[in-house]
C-alpha cells in the first residue's frame, strides 16, 4: 500500500514533469529506431556508436573510448566482444604498455561501417525532421547534463 504522503497527484506531477524518465523514453525509442535500421546489417545502434568511436587514424585506448560513450570500461569490454567475434574490430595490447588495450576497426569493420553510413544518416534525418528544427537546442542542452 502506498504511503499516505505520497499522493496519486504526487505520481502524475512526476510522470509529467520528470527529466530522466522523459529522456530514458526517449533514448529507448530512438534507440529502437536506429536497431530496426541497422537490423539488415546485424549491428545495433550501440554497435554502430562504438565502430564510429574506433574510426580514427590511430588504435584508440580504452579510456577515452569509455568516457566518449559515457561507458565503464567492464562495459566497454562487453560490448567489444561480439564485434571482435565476428571480425570487427581488433582488441591489441598496448606495446608501450602490454597491460593496456589498443582498440581499433579491422578493414572488415570498416566496411561495414560505410555501408552502416548512410542508414545513419537517414534515420538521422528523419529523427530531426521529427524534432521541426530543435535538434540542435537539444544536443545542446543534453551537453550540458553530460
Amino acid at each position: 500500500m502506498p504511503s499516505p504522503d505520497l499522493s496519486f497527484a504526487t505520481t502524475l506531477l512526476v510522470r509529467d514533469t520528470c527529466l530522466c524518465l522523459h529522456a530514458q523514453r526517449a533514448a529507448r525509442a530512438l534507440a529502437r529506431r536506429f536497431d530496426e535500421a541497422f537490423r539488415p546489417l546485424g549491428l545495433t545502434s550501440g554497435q554502430f556508436s562504438l565502430m564510429m568511436a574506433l574510426n580514427r587514424p590511430q588504435p584508440a585506448s580504452m579510456g577515452p573510448v569509455a568516457a566518449l560513450l559515457a561507458l565503464d570500461r567492464t562495459t566497454l569490454t562487453a560490448a567489444l566482444k561480439p564485434l571482435e567475434r565476428r571480425g570487427l574490430v581488433r582488441v591489441s595490447p598496448d606495446p608501450r604498455d602490454r597491460r593496456a588495450r589498443l582498440l581499433s576497426l579491422t578493414e572488415e569493420g570498416g566496411a561495414l561501417l560505410a555501408r552502416a553510413l548512410p542508414i545513419w544518416q537517414a534515420t538521422h534525418a528523419e529523427a530531426e525532421q521529427r524534432l521541426r528544427g530543435e535538434a540542435a537546442a537539444l544536443r545542446q542542452a543534453l551537453a550540458t547534463l553530460a
